[in-house]
C-alpha cells in the first residue's frame, strides 16, 4: 500500500509537504478529529485529498461554495481521481443516480453543500456509503461569529451520529480565536488534535499607504515594480474603470469579475498567467484557485469588507518566497464615509420583512404555501417595482439564501451590455429625427456616461421607470439600433433561478432568522472597525496588527512594512520634509502630485510626512484633494 509521500508524488508531483500537511494527514490517518487552520496558499485540501486515497471508500466534503466544490473536483479529475458534487438544480431522480455512482462506481470524494444534508432522503442515501472521514471545508461558515455563517452547517454535527467512528476534520484559512472555538462546539469534534499554521509571512510587507490620488500612487507602484500584480477593487464598474486607466497609462491591464463570459474570464486569465499583461484589476471573485507563485504586489484600492478577506487576497502575493507586498490606498474621504454607506447597505428586521412579504407577493405565493416552488428572477426588475434600493436588497436576498429560507442558483447580474458604436453627434441627429426615441436615449446617456468608450451593462427596468415607458419598449429599441449598426448589443440572459425552501408565513419565517441577521449585522460593524483601525493606526507595526487580530501574540516588528520603514529612517529627515511642505503651503494649496513633483522626495515619505501633518491638525485635505493650512 502507498504511504502519504508517495500519493504526493504520484497525483501533485511534489517530493515533500508543506508544514504541518503531514501532521494533518497523520491525525486523520489515526482516526482522529482534527481541526486545521492553514492560511490561504498553505495547501488545505491536500490535507483531505491524500487520507481519502490512502483508506478504501470515499470521502464526503461539505463546501459552501459551487465554485470551490467545481475547482477542486475538476482539480481532481486531472489526476485521474474520481470525483463528483451534488449542487443545486439537480432533480431527485438525478441526485439518486450520483449517490449510485458513489456506491458502486469506484468514487473517492462526494462534494456536498451544507443544505443538501436538511434532505433526509439523501442523509439515508450517504449513510449507506462507506465514508472514510468527512470534511468541512470553510469552516468558518459553521460559527455564528464567522464571516460568511450559514445556518445549515449546524446540520453537520448531525452526521457524527451517522458515523460515529469516521474521524472529521476541519479546514478554514482564516480564523478568530472565538470563531475556532466555536467552530469545535457547532460540529461536536470529539477532542480534535488542532494544526495551526503562523498568519505571519516574513517575506510580505503589509504597507498602508494614505493619499487623495490613488491613480497616481498607483502608476508609481507598477512603476517600481514591474513584475505580475493583482490590484482588488469592490465593484465590477471599479474594475472596468480601473483597468482602463491603467491601459492608457501605458500598462498591460486586464480584468475579472463575476459578470464576465467563460470565454472571457479564461482569455483575461490566461493573458495575466503568460505575463503578457502586468496587472490583473479584480473583484473578490478572483482568486479561487489561482497558483502563480510569482505575484510581486497585491493592492487593494478600496477598503476591505473584512481583515479575514483582507488577508487571503493579500497573501496571493509572495508566494515565491521571495519579497513581495500587500498594499492598501486609503483617503480620508473614503474612511469617514465607510461606516455610513455600510450601514445603508445592512437591511434591518423591517425592511427584511418588506422584501420577504414582496417576494412572496411577487411570484403569487399564497400564505402555507410555496415550497419548491421554482421562478426565473430578476433583482433589477424586483428593485424597480418596488421602489427598493437595488445593493440592500441584494445584501437581504443573500441573507434570505444563507438562511435556507429561498436559494438563489446563480449570482445576479445585468443582463443587457451595450456600446455606442457611432459619435455623439449621430446620436443626437438621431433622436431629433426620432423623437419617440429620445426619451429613452437621453437617460440611457445620462446613467451610463462611459457607453461611448467600452461595453457597459445596463438596467433596462431602471431606463424604462427613468422614461415613463414600458421595458419591451426599451428593449425594442436597442434591438433596433442593434440592427442598424448604431450600437453593439449583447443579452446575457443569466437571470438567477429563485427557489423557496419554505412555505410561506411571513413574519413567523423572519422572526426565526431575525436573530441571526442582528448577529451579522453587528458583526460586520466590528470587522469594518477592525479595517479602519488597521488602516488609520499609524503607530504600529502592520504585520502586528493582523497578527494580533487573528490571535497570535508577538512583540516583534516585522522590519518591512510601512510602519517599520519609516521607523528605521533617520529621525532628521521628517521635520525637514514637514517644513518644506509648510513652506509650500504657505503660498498655495497642492495635491500630493503637485508636492512630489516639486520637493521631489520618495513617495513613501511624502505620504508619512503628510499623514503626521493632517493627524496634528496641521494641514486639512479639502475636497478637491488638494491640501491646505490648517488657520
Amino acid at each position: 500500500m502507498l504511504d502519504a509521500i508517495q500519493i504526493l508524488q504520484k497525483y501533485w508531483k511534489h517530493d515533500h509537504f508543506r508544514e504541518p500537511q503531514e501532521q494533518v494527514i497523520q491525525s486523520i490517518l489515526s482516526g482522529r478529529d482534527t481541526f486545521a487552520l492553514m492560511p490561504t496558499g498553505g495547501g488545505k485540501s491536500i490535507c483531505f485529498q491524500i487520507p481519502a486515497l490512502l483508506q478504501p471508500g470515499l470521502a464526503l466534503v461539505i463546501s459552501p461554495l459551487v465554485a470551490l466544490m467545481k475547482d477542486q473536483i475538476d482539480n481532481l479529475q486531472k489526476r485521474d481521481i474520481k470525483a463528483l458534487s451534488i449542487t443545486g438544480g439537480l432533480s431527485a431522480d438525478e441526485i439518486s443516480d450520483l449517490l449510485d455512482n458513489c456506491q458502486f462506481g469506484n468514487y473517492k470524494f462526494l462534494y456536498l453543500s451544507p443544505e443538501r444534508l436538511q434532505s433526509d432522503w439523501i442523509l439515508e442515501r450517504i449513510k449507506n456509503l462507506r465514508i472514510n472521514l468527512i470534511a468541512v471545508d470553510e469552516a468558518h461558515c459553521v460559527s455564528q461569529w464567522g464571516h460568511d455563517f450559514r445556518p445549515a452547517y449546524l446540520k453537520i454535527s448531525a452526521l457524527k451520529a451517522l458515523f460515529p467512528k469516521v474521524p472529521f476534520v476541519a479546514l478554514t484559512a482564516s480564523a478568530t480565536p472565538r470563531v475556532q472555538q466555536d467552530i469545535v462546539a457547532q460540529l461536536k469534534l470529539n477532542d480534535p488534535a488542532v494544526f495551526q499554521k503562523s498568519f505571519a509571512r516574513e517575506n510580505l510587507a503589509y504597507m498602508v499607504y494614505p493619499t487623495e490620488d490613488k491613480l497616481f500612487l498607483l502608476g508609481q507602484i507598477l512603476q517600481k515594480n514591474p513584475e505580475p500584480s493583482i490590484i482588488y477593487v469592490r465593484n465590477r464598474k471599479s474594475c472596468i474603470d480601473t483597468a482602463t486607466q491603467l491601459n492608457a497609462m501605458g500598462y498591460r491591464a486586464v480584468y475579472y469579475h463575476g459578470g464576465l463570459s467563460r470565454k472571457d474570464k479564461e482569455q483575461n486569465m490566461n493573458r495575466w498567467m503568460e505575463e503578457s499583461a502586468q496587472v490583473m484589476v479584480a473583484t473578490n471573485a478572483f482568486g479561487m484557485g489561482i497558483d502563480k507563485a510569482n505575484v510581486k504586489t497585491v493592492v487593494h484600492i478600496q477598503l476591505p469588507d473584512n481583515l479575514e478577506n483582507y488577508y487571503q487576497e493579500a497573501g496571493r502575493a509572495g508566494r515565491d518566497n521571495q519579497k513581495a507586498f500587500a498594499i492598501l490606498l486609503t483617503s480620508a474621504a473614503e474612511i469617514q464615509t465607510a461606516k455610513q454607506q455600510l450601514l445603508a447597505m445592512l437591511p434591518d428586521k423591517k425592511f427584511l420583512l418588506q422584501v420577504y412579504l414582496k417576494l412572496c407577493s411577487y411570484f403569487q405565493i399564497a400564505y402555507g404555501e410555496g415550497m419548491g416552488e421554482e421562478f426565473a428572477f430578476g433583482l433589477n426588475t424586483f428593485c424597480v417595482k418596488y421602489n427598493f434600493p437595488v445593493l440592500k436588497t441584494y445584501q437581504a436576498l443573500q441573507f434570505l439564501d444563507r438562511q435556507g429560507v429561498i436559494g438563489l442558483s446563480q449570482e445576479f447580474s445585468e443582463k443587457i451590455t451595450l456600446q455606442f458604436l457611432i459619435e455623439s453627434r449621430e446620436v443626437i441627429r438621431y433622436m431629433s429625427l426620432n423623437p419617440a426615441d429620445e426619451e429613452i436615449l437621453l437617460n440611457i446617456l445620462r446613467t451610463y456616461p462611459g457607453v461611448y468608450d467600452l461595453p457597459t451593462a445596463i438596467n433596462p427596468a431602471l431606463m424604462a421607470k427613468k422614461s415613463a415607458k414600458s421595458e419591451d419598449d426599451v428593449l425594442a429599441l436597442l434591438e433596433k439600433l442593434h440592427s442598424r449598426a448604431m450600437i453593439s448589443l449583447q443579452s446575457k440572459n443569466n437571470d438567477t433561478q429563485l427557489i423557496f425552501h419554505e412555505i410561506r408565513e411571513d413574519e413567523k419565517t423572519i422572526n426565526r432568522v431575525s436573530r441571526f441577521l442582528e448577529m451579522q449585522n453587528q458583526l460586520k460593524l466590528e470587522q469594518l472597525d477592525a479595517v479602519l483601525e488597521y488602516a488609520l493606526n499609524h503607530q504600529k507595526c502592520k504585520s502586528q496588527q493582523l497578527l494580533t487580530y487573528f490571535g497570535e501574540k508577538t512583540s516583534q516588528n516585522c522590519g518591512i512594512c510601512s510602519y517599520c520603514i519609516q521607523h528605521k529612517k533617520s529621525v532628521g529627515q521628517e521635520p525637514n520634509i514637514t517644513r518644506e511642505i509648510l513652506e509650500l503651503l504657505k503660498n498655495e494649496d497642492l495635491s500630493s502630485r503637485e508636492l512630489q513633483n516639486r520637493l521631489g522626495y520618495e513617495t513613501n515619505d511624502l505620504i508619512f510626512a503628510l499623514q503626521t501633518l493632517l493627524e496634528n491638525e496641521i494641514i486639512l485635505v479639502r475636497a478637491n484633494s488638494q491640501y491646505t493650512l490648517n488657520k
